[in-house]
């Protein structure tokens, strides 16, 4: 009967500080690391007649719920590339990236996620396969109460906070949300 596949238990290697996957036949390390998200504040418009891009998800998790164009970053791209890439295939739009305003460690669902300030470049955008619809919204018209993930919320409310400042020191998940320090009683990626 042929091997069903590699078998892996928990320990700590030789070296490390913390269990990990170790396969019991051959001793390599399954190396579980966090994966990187990009995404976009996507902005048409002059300071106080701004709108911002967003999309409503065609896709679990929150199916239905209004997000930012993003989503995980391919290996050979860069984080602007990934950015871009993003708004294409979610929101069929073209961007000019300002730059990175926010970086936010989402270790309970293994995740860092990078937010860059953009604009959109021209008035074309539309939904791609993985969103329902896209629209822009004025600040005082962005559907709160049905925003799909806590960092969509922070990375908006530390877009406006930030949007007139020129681009440095990012910011970072709010203290005062402890999302990170409980385990979450909704899935939140």
């Amino acid at each position: 009967m042929p091997p069903s596949g590699p078998s892996f238990r928990l320990e700590t290697p030789a070296g490390d500080d913390r269990e990990r996957r170790v396969c019991t036949t051959c001793g390599f390390v399954d190396y579980m690391n966090p994966r990187i998200v990009v995404g976009s504040v996507v902005v048409e418009g002059e300071l106080d007649a701004e709108r911002i891009l967003l999309c409503r998800r065609a896709i679990d998790p929150r199916k239905g719920y209004w997000t930012l164009p993003a989503g995980f970053m391919e290996t050979g791209e860069t984080a602007q590339a990934a950015a871009r890439r993003e708004a294409r295939e979610e929101a069929g739009c073209e961007l000019e990236v300002e730059g990175l305003f926010a970086i936010y460690d989402l270790t309970h669902v293994a995740q860092v996620q990078l937010m860059f300030r953009t604009r959109l470049l021209g008035s074309a955008f539309s939904a791609g396969m993985e969103s329902l619809e896209v629209a822009l919204f004025r600040w005082e018209d962005i559907p709160w109460t049905e925003l799909a993930f806590p960092s969509v919320v922070w990375a908006l409310n530390q877009w406006r906070a930030g949007r007139e400042r020129p681009l440095g020191l990012p910011f970072g998940n709010p203290a005062a949300d402890d999302v990170l320090a409980k385990p979450p009683t909704q899935h939140w990626a």
